[in-house]
């Protein structure tokens, strides 16, 4: 009989367990969450995983034979310690080594895009719609901006374990500083904060997300159209880098940004103008299974 798959989705205000029976059968046998409270350190964050683990055995009655872990950052492959979190307590931390030693099993880590990446390959929108990729770039796009990259069904991670880092590359200078110290990276443009940043800049109101979207489509607020066609242009120049050098399948589009429709049309028009190509053949996806993909792509990371 296969073994089930665990994965854990570590937050940064929860932490969420899921079993599921197989890469076959993604169902879930039992689905989970706790709080992370991060704000009380590191120890408590581990100490909590800790607790998670053991609510599912005694809840499934099953015993992983090893424990897949979806994380805010990356383990760097050479100093194995945590980097890039933005649950700063995991920073520096070597948190593969720690969860293996607190749990007695085996722990396989990758970040929340290169498992949302999987997920959507595994089971959702690129198994439904182009189950012969072989090659899949994740995108979330919220606020911040991520990527991941998925060969063959399997993550690739890269030498320093930054491949798929999509939201950290330069795009333009007008996005201005960003936390990683650089400026114009992709993250300061087409991230929700960044859009708000910018119809603020034109307008000095500050709007959500929401609203500036709502305001684009009624058309009666020059701004917010300006914001959206901004994005549009700039979503369109920054997935042809992802494009000219990494030529995937498909390409799926998480986080509250990626619901915004106008990037799939005029964004796709927009990647017309800047591939190195005289096509674009590339599919580019909304991802289907919601805030599920997180804990199911940490499960089939030990598949």
């Amino acid at each position: 009989m296969t073994q089930p798959l665990w994965g854990i989705d570590l937050g940064g205000t929860k932490i969420e367990g899921a079993i599921v029976p197989s890469l076959d059968n993604p169902q879930p046998i039992l689905r989970t969450r706790i709080d992370t409270e991060g704000y009380k350190g590191y120890e408590h964050i581990i100490g909590q995983i800790e607790s998670l683990v053991q609510t599912m055995k005694k809840q499934s009655g099953l015993q992983p034979a090893r424990i897949g872990l979806g994380t805010p950052g990356v383990l760097d492959p050479i100093l194995q310690t945590m980097k890039n979190c933005n649950s700063t307590a995991l920073n520096g931390q070597p948190l593969k080594k720690d969860l293996e030693e607190k749990l007695g099993i085996p722990c396989v880590l990758a970040n929340d895009a290169n498992c949302f990446a999987l997920a959507e390959t595994h089971w959702g929108v690129v198994k439904e719609k182009a189950p012969d990729a072989q090659m899949v770039f994740g995108i979330i796009m919220g606020t911040g901006v991520g990527g991941g990259i998925v060969v063959n069904g399997h993550v690739w991670n890269g030498k320093h374990g930054i491949a798929g880092e999509w939201g950290h590359n330069f795009l333009d200078e007008s996005g201005g500083p960003c936390y990683c110290g650089k400026t114009g990276c992709v993250e300061t443009v087409l991230s929700g904060p960044g859009l708000q940043r910018y119809y603020k800049s034109v307008t000095g109101s500050m709007l959500s997300l929401k609203d500036i979207l709502n305001h684009a489509l009624q058309g009666n607020d020059p701004a917010a159209i300006k914001t959206i066609d901004r994005l549009n242009h700039f979503f369109g120049k920054a997935v042809s880098v992802i494009t000219n050098l990494l030529d995937p399948d498909v390409i799926v589009v998480g986080g509250g940004v990626g619901n915004i429709d106008s990037i799939y049309t005029a964004g796709v028009e927009s990647l017309h103008k800047f591939i190195f190509n005289n096509r674009v053949d590339v599919q580019i996806l909304k991802p289907s299974l919601g805030d599920s993909a997180g804990v199911f792509g940490a499960a089939a990371l030990v598949a």
